[in-house]
């Protein structure tokens, strides 16, 4: 697979294996940092808003109370996340969180799930396009098959935010952690966006923006 890494005001590009390179039939983004950034967005103030839909879909506790519980749980799993490679979305800390305060609860809990839409509406509303990204994904997606790869815990935010963008036109297929399974740089991650897409990793060019989990995640999966 060859990798391009982006930065921000300069683009440079790192091959893998043999100087004679096989035609290249699709072409592998990352989402944030890559084709996206995120501006202006304050977590704290959506962790308030996250504490506010708790409560009022009927879970009755302190914000400062919830917060600490949260903040445990989110560490527990952030563990499995990036040592295991594993995603596991918001749903599961949140409801751990409020197993531990003593609320019989799930992921699967409606009242969960429309919190953590509450969770995420200012990070979507902060996401916006990077320079020339649309006449890039415009002009490529006439010749190569497109995919995008995203590291996230909540992937109809990555959907939200590609309809939002305009994006959704130009990718064959887009895969997110949470709906993968794996997180980059998981080489399974990788490999199932090939296997999405009907190329192999030598037909690939991989762009991103984090030299680990997106380069060396890439150079694993060839």
């Amino acid at each position: 697979m060859k990798i391009c890494i982006a930065k921000t005001n300069r683009q440079y590009t790192r091959l893998k294996g043999d100087v004679k390179l096989s035609p290249v039939k699709a072409i592998i983004f990352d989402f944030t940092g890559t084709l996206t950034d995120v501006k202006n967005y304050n977590l704290e103030r959506s962790k308030m808003k996250l504490c506010k839909a708790i409560a009022e879909t009927g879970f009755n506790v302190d914000d400062k109370c919830f917060l600490e519980v949260y903040t445990q749980a989110h560490e527990k799993y952030r563990v499995v996340r990036y040592q295991e490679l594993v995603e596991v979305t918001n749903a599961v800390w949140i409801a751990d969180a409020l197993n531990n305060l003593g609320f019989k609860t799930n992921p699967e809990d409606v009242r969960i799930k429309t919190a953590v839409n509450v969770f995420f509406e200012d990070y979507l509303k902060s996401l916006t396009l990077r320079p020339y990204v649309k006449k890039l994904l415009n002009k490529v997606s006439m010749e190569h098959k497109l995919g995008l790869v995203s590291n996230f815990t909540y992937a109809p935010v990555i959907y939200a935010g590609i309809r939002k963008l305009g994006m959704n036109k130009f990718f064959n297929v887009v895969l997110v952690s949470e709906d993968a399974g794996w997180r980059k740089p998981s080489m399974k991650i990788f490999q199932e966006v090939l296997r999405r897409l009907e190329v192999k990793a030598a037909e690939t060019v991989y762009v991103g923006d984090s030299p680990l989990e997106d380069i060396e995640g890439a150079e694993a999966a060839v």
